[in-house]
């Protein structure tokens, strides 16, 4: 995404590549404990939906709180409900 003021991008490609390789990391470790966890198959099923739909609710948290900051620049800091 490029920055509209400065037309230069916001983020570098090593930092977009550490992001998601972070992610990644993360992500897989969560799984490799849940799937090593000694418990039945519901337990372990309701842990892997409950952190599938806690990932999922932050990107939708970062893309609202985004939005709404860059719909507050645009309309000069002053926010109307619709």
């Amino acid at each position: 995404m490029e920055d509209a003021e400065e037309g230069k991008k916001r983020n570098t490609a090593a930092f977009t590549f550490m992001a998601w390789a972070a992610f990644g990391c993360a992500m897989l470790a969560m799984f490799i404990g849940i799937y090593t966890l000694k418990q039945d198959l519901p337990v372990k099923g309701y842990y892997a939906v409950t952190a599938l739909f806690l990932t999922m609710s932050s990107f939708v948290l970062q893309k609202t709180i985004r939005d709404n900051s860059e719909d507050a620049k645009q309309d000069g800091g002053h926010r109307t409900e619709e």
